[in-house]
């Protein structure tokens, strides 16, 4: 993928095909864009929760110190209510996407 031509120049461009990147083709794909980039670092962070956690778990397995687990548990809870969340808000904005009439808004 050519990423100079895919936001600055060609027919599937963000932009229009000039060379001018101040002129937007459509006020939907820069929310396309903006979503995809959300919903990307979304996924990032809450798989940084994830392997914190994880880790939280196993380095407090063989210790007498229980906070350590509960805090290592609250951190999983968190990442999985945060993944439930992203994923639910994915499928609305999907949602809303069909409804307004742009299928590939994300």
């Amino acid at each position: 993928m050519d990423i100079g031509k895919t936001f600055f120049g060609g027919s599937n461009s963000i932009f229009n095909s000039g060379s001018d990147a101040t002129a937007l083709s459509g006020v939907s794909k820069l929310v396309s864009l903006f979503l995809n980039i959300a919903f990307v670092l979304a996924g990032l962070i809450i798989l940084f929760f994830f392997v914190l956690g994880g880790i939280g778990m196993i380095s407090s397995a063989g210790q007498n110190d229980p906070q350590k687990a509960e805090q290592a548990k609250k951190t999983l809870t968190s990442a999985v209510i945060g993944f439930v969340i992203v994923f639910a808000s994915y499928w609305i904005v999907k949602l809303i996407g069909q409804l307004i009439g742009m299928p590939n808004l994300i």
